[in-house]
């Protein structure tokens, strides 16, 4: 069994390898959370082990994950049905994209990526994104957390 992931992600080059662990997670709509008051987004999701896929495993196995970004300026969703809580959605990738094209300024926008066009962009003042395992999702259902966008 591969160990738990804890990264952490302060640069654009940081955020491609999180962005490399969650490609194929699911996540649903209910289990975005946008906490404005607190500059903060979790989103809880069942990501793919591609560690143990890669090491030879022939079970694909999936653990449940929290995505969290601080220091969230705004929250954006597109073609993301805020209306349908129970919606499961295919993460694609994760990019950033600095505020002036330069990658010396701190600032700019997270785009989280789903499939069939849906999308979250967060403008931050600088990037902090978490991605921490919480377990294996043996039931396939990912992670419940209240709240809303």
């Amino acid at each position: 069994m591969s160990p738990q992931l804890k990264l952490i992600a302060l640069d654009a080059d940081d955020l491609a390898v999180i962005s490399t662990h969650v490609q194929d997670a699911r996540v649903q709509v209910s289990d975005i959370i946008w906490r404005q008051s607190e500059k903060r987004l979790v989103v809880g999701l069942s990501r793919l082990d591609w560690e143990q896929t890669l090491g030879g495993q022939t079970e694909p196995r999936r653990l449940v994950s929290a995505l969290r970004f601080d220091r969230v300026l705004a929250c954006k969703a597109r073609n993301i049905d805020l209306a349908a809580p129970e919606k499961v959605m295919d993460l694609v990738g994760i990019e950033f994209h600095p505020t002036d094209g330069r990658d010396a300024e701190p600032g700019g926008s997270a785009l989280l990526l789903f499939a069939e066009g849906g999308a979250v962009r967060l403008d931050v003042e600088c990037l902090e994104c978490e991605l921490t395992d919480l377990g294996d999702d043996t039931l396939g259902t990912g992670l419940k957390i209240e709240g809303e966008l």
